[in-house]
């Protein structure tokens, strides 16, 4: 799992959910669209594969530094080679504008970021649930979440 956002907190609930749940995650996390991309694509920081391995699932905030979530999505559904990857938006905007547009970039999905503790475990627990057992990948996103 890849994870974009520029939020210094989310890396910490984010391992801790996953931990508390037993959840088998290795997530990557990014700071910003830039890096997204970077990672994706292997280059500055992220050449090394065994490393840096393409994720399963693409976990991306919209509001983000230097290149926004929207671009990512734009970049990642015109890159042939990554245009299958599962994109799910986990950010705090509810605005319809935003839901839309997300979707017509290409996102998989749309989930806005819970405002408690238990309810960001239970969003993080049906992620998983969904997305790394229930639904069937496309073959080039098959690398370990």
């Amino acid at each position: 799992m890849l994870v974009a956002d520029d939020d210094r907190h989310l890396k910490l609930f984010l391992v801790r959910a996953f931990s508390r749940l037993n959840l088998p995650v290795n997530p990557h996390f990014v700071r910003d669209g830039e890096e997204a991309i970077d990672y994706l694509r292997g280059q500055a920081r992220f050449t090394d594969r065994a490393a840096y391995p393409l994720p399963k699932l693409l976990l991306l905030d919209l509001k983000m530094p230097k290149i926004d979530g929207f671009e990512v999505l734009l970049w990642l559904r015109g890159n042939p080679s990554l245009k299958r990857l599962i994109c799910l938006i986990f950010t705090n905007s509810d605005q319809p504008a935003d839901i839309n547009r997300a979707y017509d970039l290409g996102a998989n999905g749309y989930v806005r970021k819970p405002t408690s503790l238990v309810q960001f475990y239970g969003v993080v627990e049906e992620i998983h649930r969904y997305w790394a057992t229930i639904n069937l990948p496309p073959e080039c996103s098959r690398p370990d979440l």
